[in-house]
């Protein structure tokens, strides 16, 4: 059947596009693992990104600070822009506006983009699809759903692309590093921070706001524009914080919906793809890097995953066997998630590992069928918004047939 000859509202589906690895996500880790692999000659190397604009989260970040080592000069736009360039330079394919809506196959994707629908087969799939906020919705905060209700990457968008009006009164709903940045690109707009609130017992406070600690959200009030927030203090005490605008910062999730629509299996502490060290996941040819592992780490450290990627994904492409899954990283309370989450061969990179509450010296103690593996001791605090990072010399030691690794505190 020719276009001409479908009927009323189907549309042609182009089947026989064939790539070696198409990347899904053009941020930081997708963008310097198509540098990497086109560099090296893996043959087509496409990128897709249903933005419009390639480059991931550092476009809306007008901080300095980015690449590593980290550079007070160089912008989140200008890393950005960078990155984009490397990747084109190098020989990839980055096409913008492309969405990947599902699985065809074990290494097919289905994508749709203003010029139609497309079936892609590859020889390798990297998810590096990054992460996003949880929004209010999935915070369960009731009220109505009035105007002003943002979380950072819609506020960054309204200031920084749209460069729309954000409101004049503002509650920043969080206290961790992002919700800090929020904070000051509020005041950049000319909005009034009245408060910054945490569930936290402590936290670092923004000079000229208050810093409301161990503090929830109880009720957003307010029809056609937010007028207030119901807080509740751990102590019993309620208040109403005056504002037109609430931004939810910081809630982390990996965006793993077309791994889950895949069958890629998802770790439970994570929430992304389980991996191994290099970036396998459970089904053989996908991959995945970045934030779509663990939610938000810096630039720096998802485009140093994307690099490093880089390697396995070409052993793979020239016939290396898949792994067994091999013994999974399992972690006890307060230890919230560890990334990579199983073990098939010695890692060649730090392991990430975060908690679920700020925890001074830590000790951690890596354990398996009852056996130590490493122990140390962590100095300065651990904290819920950045990553203790483990050397990875111990994974040598781990039995590939034996039972769960287990991460605990000492």
């Amino acid at each position: 059947m020719n276009r001409t000859d479908a009927p009323t509202g189907v549309r042609d589906v182009r089947t026989g596009v064939r790539v070696d690895v198409l990347v899904v996500g053009a941020g930081p880790a997708g963008l310097a693992l198509a540098t990497r692999l086109a560099e090296a000659g893996a043959g087509r190397v496409e990128v897709l990104d249903r933005e419009q604009h390639a480059g991931g989260m550092p476009r809306h970040l007008h901080h300095g600070g980015f690449g590593r080592p980290p550079r007070p000069w160089l912008h989140g736009p200008a890393y950005a822009e960078r990155a984009v360039r490397a990747a084109v330079a190098a020989g990839a394919a980055v096409r913008t506006g492309v969405t990947a809506t599902g699985w065809a196959g074990p290494l097919s994707l289905e994508t749709t983009s203003p010029a139609g629908l497309e079936r892609i087969t590859a020889r390798a799939v990297v998810l590096a699809t990054g992460a996003r906020e949880r929004p209010r919705s999935a915070r369960l905060v009731p009220g109505t759903r009035p105007q002003g209700v943002l979380t950072t990457g819609e506020l960054l968008r309204s200031v920084h692309e749209h460069g729309l009006p954000v409101g004049r009164r503002a509650v920043v709903v969080g206290a961790e590093p992002v919700a800090r940045h929020a904070a000051a690109v509020l005041r950049g707009a000319g909005t009034d921070v009245v408060a910054m609130i945490t569930e936290a017992p402590r936290a670092a406070a923004v000079p000229g706001v208050p810093l409301l600690t161990e503090t929830t959200v109880g009720e957003l009030r307010g029809r056609g524009r937010t007028t207030g927030l119901v807080i509740h203090h751990r102590d019993g005490r309620t208040g109403l914080l005056t504002c037109d605008t609430v931004v939810f910062t910081g809630d982390w999730i990996p965006d793993h919906e077309l791994a889950r629509r895949g069958g890629v299996p998802l770790d439970p502490g994570t929430r992304g793809p389980r991996v191994d060290a290099s970036f396998r996941t459970a089904a053989p040819g996908v991959f995945a890097v970045g934030n779509a592992l663990h939610g938000i780490e810096r630039a720096a450290t998802a485009a140093g995953e994307g690099a490093a990627a880089a390697a396995p994904v070409l052993a793979h492409l020239a016939g290396a066997p898949w792994p067994e899954p091999g013994p999974p990283l399992e972690v006890r309370a307060p230890l919230l998630w560890v990334t990579p989450n199983r073990i098939t061969d010695t890692a060649g990179r730090p392991l990430l590992l975060r908690t679920a509450e700020t925890v001074t010296a830590p000790v951690v103690t890596v354990t398996q069928d009852g056996r130590s593996l490493w122990r140390r001791r962590f100095p300065g605090p651990a904290s819920p918004s950045r990553s203790l990072r483990l050397p990875p010399h111990w994974t040598a030691r781990v039995d590939r047939t034996g039972g769960p690794v287990v991460l605990a505190l000492g």
